[in-house]
């Protein structure tokens, strides 16, 4: 499976799908990891508080694959927001990924109601100065916390990892993504699938270009310029997420996928300006 790769705004490059793994712990989830390493998957995604850092690791390490064409990713979790206990998390981090650096590090919530995002986003220009970062990000911001760390640090993050699915497009926020050169990842790429698969727009698509719903909804993530990052156990399953590159949505059916998009599409009640994560 070729997955190709977008340029991102530091010079690195992001893999137009990538591979998520919450919920992926011990010994299966391993099994998964490397099966979606088998596959072809280079962009891994984990975090602190998914509790698996240590087997996105081992995974990367037992693959055989050169420790440069994967792109690891993982997150500061909100309770290391404050200067010093970021410096101290990301640390832990690559001793719990076993890895001399993090491809892509990012805030996981702004917790803006702790109002320490700022000093999270200092840190993680530092780590990236000092080399034990490649690429910096955030997760879960809004246009104004984009603002806010951009004013204050002079640095643009490199990619906004946000809930995004047809029904939450996140239109206007990839707008202002566009215009400032960030990349957009997507999770939950997939939304509730079983009510999304069953969409008129989705289903009509499938049908047209003879694929699945799942590959329809991550095609259209692609031609809309971002990154899902899908998470699935099934050696099968990871293999159709990741080939969706041989087929092309109409105008008119994007727009169909689009308008699915909602006022209440997020799929749970995970407002960034409200959202506490620690």
């Amino acid at each position: 499976m070729e997955i190709p790769v977008y340029d991102l705004n530091d010079g690195t490059e992001l893999p137009a799908v990538g591979f998520g793994t919450v919920g992926l712990q011990g010994a299966d989830g391993l099994d998964a990891i490397q099966h979606a390493i088998n596959a072809g998957y280079r962009l891994l995604d984990t975090a602190v508080n998914y509790g698996n850092e240590m087997t996105v690791g081992e995974a990367v390490r037992r693959s055989g694959v050169p420790r440069a064409e994967f792109r690891v990713t993982s997150k500061l979790p909100g309770r290391h927001h404050a200067y010093d206990d970021a410096i101290v998390s990301t640390h832990q981090s690559l001793g719990r990924l076993g890895l001399e650096t993090i491809d892509l590090h990012l805030i996981h919530w702004p917790n803006p109601k702790r109002d320490e995002y700022t000093e999270a986003w200092r840190a993680l220009v530092d780590l990236q100065r000092d080399g034990l970062v490649t690429t910096i990000g955030v997760s879960n911001f809004t246009a104004e916390h984009l603002d806010r760390i951009m004013d204050t640090s002079g640095v643009v993050p490199a990619v906004n990892q946000i809930e995004m699915h047809p029904y939450f497009p996140q239109e206007e926020l990839r707008a202002v993504h566009d215009a400032l050169g960030i990349r957009t990842v997507a999770w939950s790429p997939l939304a509730k699938a079983k009510a999304l698969f069953e969409e008129e727009p989705v289903q009509q698509a499938a049908e047209a270009h003879g694929v699945s719903p799942a590959q329809v909804v991550l095609r259209w993530h692609f031609q809309l310029g971002a990154v899902p990052i899908p998470k699935s156990s099934a050696p099968e399953h990871q293999l159709t997420n990741g080939d969706i590159f041989d087929f092309e949505l109409s105008d008119g059916e994007m727009a169909a996928i689009t308008a699915l998009g909602r006022p209440d599409g997020r799929l749970f009640d995970a407002d960034p300006d409200e959202h506490y994560e620690m």
